[in-house]
């Protein structure tokens, strides 16, 4: 399927909002919050630009790697690119977006879950997309 949905990535990069527990030396959870605003369409079709608010607020950016369609639902495989505001670089896995359709053009996501592979942890992190 060739990438047509870019009003759904829009509406999908604006409305994530983001819970990280992170992990530190002393092995105690810390929660942090914001929200993360891309634009789709920054840099070519498949790639947003934007901005992180909250506790790690700096500049977000994402590229959609490949769309499939699985029954009614809409999946985008997607690479973050994340940068702190103080300039640390968080590195994230690829990641799947799942969406299902809410009206015409219109889609809600239902799972996306990134994974933090370092960056400004020590180890490894899951983000908690959504909750």
């Amino acid at each position: 399927m060739q990438f047509t949905h870019s009003k759904a990535i829009s509406v999908l990069a604006a409305m994530v909002i983001l819970v990280v527990a992170a992990t530190g030396q002393s092995k105690h959870c810390t929660p942090a919050g914001g929200m993360l605003m891309t634009n789709l369409g920054a840099v070519d079709p498949a790639t947003t630009m934007g901005v992180a608010t909250g506790d790690l607020k700096g500049a977000v950016g994402a590229t959609i790697l490949s769309t499939e369609v699985n029954g009614n639902m809409l999946i985008f495989h997607v690479q973050h690119l994340w940068v702190t505001e103080s300039g640390d670089t968080l590195a994230l896995d690829p990641a799947t977006a799942t969406t299902t359709p809410v009206a015409p053009g219109l889609y809600a996501v239902v799972s996306y879950p990134v994974h933090l592979k370092g960056g400004w942890v020590s180890t490894p992190e899951q983000l908690e997309v959504l909750r």
